[in-house]
């Protein structure tokens, strides 16, 4: 039945997908996982461990949570709270820094188990949720063209496959753009093969140490920002791609018992995904949206090998240049940054209310350690209770 099910709604779009948005996850911040690492002290042999946390962390949710909900539910690490632990973690043991990552669990735990934030998730209108995520999304579009001007001729013909794909072959656009790029960087020589090796991971156990200090200090800024930046555009992710009736809490849940699980070798946190999803979610995955859960099959497939394989990982993602990263990334969310603001505009009386959601996401401003999507959602909020007033 497992087995039959999934080659009978197995398709190669889907697969890419998958592929894909693992891509863009690990080359666009695992070098900010180091970073967060280093901070706390970490050897060259624990930082490998937690890459192989953090893969299989996200592979098994990916997995799990995709097959058992049969729609593409990502999970992946917190990339703003691994920036916020690159800078807070200095002076800090990484015992400690264990420790805290098992605070952040247990709160994931309870605040899934409660429904709390299900219930606040329930009173964001669908124009807000798609108007954030399009504020999240917009800037990955805008770098394709940054990366135009910096690889004019790798993202230049990228760009050219995708709107000749779009027109010829929708449903397999992206897959073309990725070989394309890849055809495209190594003819220009841009494909640096040198760090590629074939390495695993070893997992290895740290004992916790809990300090008061540290875990207020540290970890509850850390949940927050998980909650707001990760989670909070995640679920509109799923809203935005048609999941509007899609249970959160079970999947927050799940992800504060992953992160108890691998917390000790190096998994910090694991959350619903927004911009990687959003790859997973779109038309480009499958039309159908019923079998996209391929593409968070294929995801949780692709960075379980990429856990497993550890060090070599970074040389994989490394070896391609970052400018076809970008494009790749910005072509492939055209879609849903379409979509999304087809439906933030939609309904006249949210339209200046999402429009205000939209740009103060997209600004990228953050008071108080929170991100915009966060204060986004807020104003917008604020601004559609008093129009609906007038």
């Amino acid at each position: 039945m497992f087995i039959s099910r999934i080659y009978r709604d197995s398709s190669l779009s889907a697969i890419i997908a998958g592929f894909i948005a693992v891509l863009v996850g690990f080359a666009s911040a695992m070098a900010i996982v180091f970073q967060a690492a280093q901070a706390a002290g970490a050897t060259q042999d624990v930082i490998e461990s937690w890459v192989w946390a953090l893969g299989i962390g996200m592979g098994v949710g990916c997995i799990g949570l995709s097959w058992w909900y049969k729609r593409p539910i990502i999970i992946a690490w917190s990339t703003p709270g691994a920036a916020l632990l690159a800078t807070s973690l200095i002076n800090t043991s990484i015992e400690q820094a264990i420790g805290v990552f098992l605070f952040v669990g247990v709160l994931l735990v309870l605040v899934g188990v409660t429904g709390i934030f299900d219930k606040l998730t329930q009173f964001i209108p669908m124009p807000l949720a798609s108007a954030m995520l399009a504020g999240i999304l917009v800037q990955f579009g805008l770098g394709t063209f940054t990366a135009l001007q910096s690889q004019p001729a790798i993202v230049g013909v990228m760009l050219g496959v995708y709107v000749l794909g779009k027109y010829i072959i929708p449903r397999y656009a992206i897959a073309l753009v990725l070989l394309a790029g890849i055809t495209m960087a190594y003819l220009d020589h841009s494909l640096d093969t040198h760090a590629l090796t074939i390495s695993f991971a070893t997992p290895i156990w740290v004992t916790p140490s809990f300090s008061l200090s540290t875990m207020i200090g540290v970890g509850v800024p850390l949940f927050i920002v998980t909650m707001t930046s990760q989670n909070l555009p995640g679920v509109a992710t799923l809203k935005a791609s048609g999941y509007q009736h899609q249970p959160v809490s079970p999947i927050i849940t799940a992800t504060g018992f992953t992160t108890l699980l691998f917390a000790p070798f190096g998994g910090f946190t694991f959350n619903l995904a927004a911009i990687t999803a959003a790859i997973c979610t779109s038309d480009e995955s499958h039309p159908n949206p019923d079998r996209r859960y391929i593409a968070g099959l294929s995801a949780g497939l692709f960075n379980i090998l990429a856990g497993v394989l550890g060090a070599s990982v970074v040389g994989l993602f490394s070896a391609f240049p970052s400018a076809m990263i970008s494009a790749l990334a910005g072509l492939a969310l055209i879609s849903t940054i379409t979509m999304s603001l087809r439906v933030a505009t939609a309904q006249g009386i949210y339209s200046e209310a999402a429009m205000l959601t939209f740009l103060i996401t997209a600004s990228g401003i953050s008071f108080f350690g929170i991100a915009s999507a966060f204060w986004g959602i807020l104003l917008g909020l604020i601004a559609s209770i008093f129009s609906k007033k007038l």
